[in-house]
């Protein structure tokens, strides 16, 4: 066979065990892992094929609440009315444990809610003050008589009572369900379905 010019067999001997060597070295470094990948490789396999279950639905805000959990402002809005609040010209936030503002005084009194979170909100054109409130089981009987008795037109249904009102450019709602008390109070500034849209959201 003809040599191929420029090759030196001295060189290329040498060379080519030494390569042999690099690789043998390589291979048995890498058997330890052999085990590990072979594992690897199943349980990968195994849960591909294996059916996961479900996630655990999210518990609603106003189960956290009736638990005794801490509840923020933010958590207390779904995220497009939160935008709404938020991006009106002068819009400001301030979170408190103050109690709910309304003008049926003697039903505030009367049911003597545990404060769980009190967002006011401010802009240019007006204010809305929502309250979030632990409550006895009996309180949504009491509220039907004494918001009805006030001028509030309420409605009662087997999720709980809604009572609303306006009066002198402002409007309040109150929602008794589940041993809590949502109330709101807007003055001049009403967004579309304020009431409905914080409600789903709590009551999920």
């Amino acid at each position: 066979m003809a040599r191929v010019g420029g090759r030196n067999s001295w060189i290329a001997v040498p060379a080519g065990l030494a390569c042999a060597a690099v690789v043998a070295g390589l291979a048995y470094l890498a058997l330890p892992m052999v085990p590990v990948s072979v594992t690897w490789v199943g349980d990968t396999l195994r849960k591909a094929t294996t059916a996961q279950p479900a996630p655990a639905p999210e518990e609603s805000i106003a189960r956290q609440a009736a638990g005794g959990a801490q509840i923020d402002c933010r958590s207390l809005y779904p995220d497009d009315l939160w935008n709404e609040l938020m991006w009106r010209a002068g819009s400001r936030l301030d979170q408190s444990a103050a109690a709910p503002v309304t003008r049926a005084t003697s039903f505030s009194d009367a049911v003597t809610p545990d404060v769980v979170v009190t967002c006011e909100w401010r802009s240019a054109d007006g204010g809305i003050v929502t309250t979030l409130s632990r409550v006895d089981a009996d309180a949504g009987t009491i509220a039907e008589a004494a918001l009805a008795g006030q001028g509030f037109a309420c409605a009662s249904s087997a999720a709980g009572l809604v009572c609303t009102r306006t009066e002198g450019g402002v409007l309040e709602e109150h929602t008794l369900r589940d041993g809590l008390w949502l109330a709101s109070a807007e003055t001049r500034w009403h967004p579309e379905d304020y009431g409905a849209r914080l409600e789903r959201n709590v009551f999920r």
